[in-house]
């Protein structure tokens, strides 16, 4: 490192004390200390802005989805500028913090975060995060009593709460509350447009109820890579089933996908799926199993579980994310499927 100096955000360098105890630490120790350098430098006296200077640039809001991301945009509209630490087809249950998320968390006016145990390898920075910049966790505006809490989670709750669209919701006018107190003199605006996305919303929500009634009851069963869509089916009527937890952290064995298949094949299942942040190879461990069984199940196609498609897909925003993703079940579940002469 010789004699330079580490100049975080081009305003105030760090001492090259500093950056060496910084580098001897590992771990959260280190994305902590880093964090605290670079508020510091940062921000003047390491204090978030108040709402005098906020009324007069966009608010720098910083989430862990894009699912997050998507919301925050639809309600700050022009008053926002947002960035999503995970982008499209990163899996929130493994991410973990690296040093360049540190610069964009210390420059931020308010960090949004889903909670509910979903960034499982970020818990420990995020829960410490609010002693400098102001985080709130959004899985907060669901109440305990409508979260679902899976056999096999050790008492977690789901944290898949955007596939019930009524939760998202509330998820959407969490975020309208936070935005205004955070930058008060804009709070009219933030309300206004949040209403007119619930619009939208329940546009969504009806649209989903009629797709799923083109299925008839007994074909409304759903398995993907993992229990992502537990909240899908308790809103919109169907059986799930996930070849993995709620969490992608846990590798599924070969006891599980022979168990899946068995189900598969004696349910006589049409179409299984796989997911945009989930390897598609267990899917497909469990397909060629329900082949010898003697049924053929078709891959129904890539869902998207825990993260929004590419900027410019259809799956780009929410709305956009589970339009594409219903209209995939319905029409993989509503085709027909033939035995390939296997043992029953």
């Amino acid at each position: 490192m010789g004699r330079a100096r580490l100049n975080l955000c081009a305003r105030r360098p760090v001492s090259l004390a500093h950056a060496r105890s910084l580098w001897r630490w590992s771990g959260l120790g280190f994305l902590l200390g880093l964090l605290t350098l670079a508020v510091v430098a940062c921000a003047p006296l390491g204090r978030p802005a108040d709402a005098a200077e906020l009324a007069g640039r966009p608010v720098r809001v910083v989430t862990t989805t894009s699912l997050i991301a998507d919301a925050v945009r639809q309600v700050g509209g022009e008053r926002v500028a947002v960035t999503a630490l995970m982008g499209p087809g990163v899996d929130p249950h493994l991410y973990k913090a690296r040093e360049g998320d540190v610069l964009r968390l210390a420059r931020a006016d308010l960090v949004l975060y889903h909670g509910l145990h979903l960034e499982a390898k970020m818990a420990d920075i995020l829960a410490q995060l609010d002693r400098w910049v102001p985080t709130r966790a959004v899985g907060q505006a669901i109440p305990p009593e409508d979260l679902r809490y899976p056999e096999g989670s050790g008492g977690n709750p789901d944290p898949h709460i955007w596939f019930d669209v009524r939760l998202w919701q509330r998820v959407v006018a969490f975020i309208a509350q936070v935005l205004a107190e955070r930058d008060p003199a804009h709070a009219a605006l933030y309300q206004a447009r949040a209403a007119a996305y619930q619009r939208e919303l329940e546009a969504l929500d009806a649209y989903v109820r009629a797709q799923v009634q083109r299925l008839p009851p007994e074909q409304r069963v759903l398995v993907t890579a993992h229990d992502a869509f537990g909240y899908f089916a308790r809103a919109y009527g169907f059986e799930i089933r996930g070849l993995q937890g709620i969490s992608t952290v846990a590798e599924a064995s070969i006891a599980d996908v022979q168990e899946l298949a068995d189900f598969i094949a004696r349910r006589r299942i049409r179409a299984i799926f796989v997911e945009s942040s989930v390897p598609v190879r267990n899917i497909e461990a469990v397909q060629e199993a329900v082949r010898a069984r003697g049924w053929e199940v078709r891959i129904g196609g890539a869902l998207y579980s825990d993260a929004l498609g590419e900027p410019g897909t259809p799956a780009a925003t929410y709305i956009g994310m589970m339009r594409t993703n219903v209209d995939t079940i319905v029409q993989a579940l509503a085709a027909e499927t033939t035995t390939t002469g296997g043992p029953p």
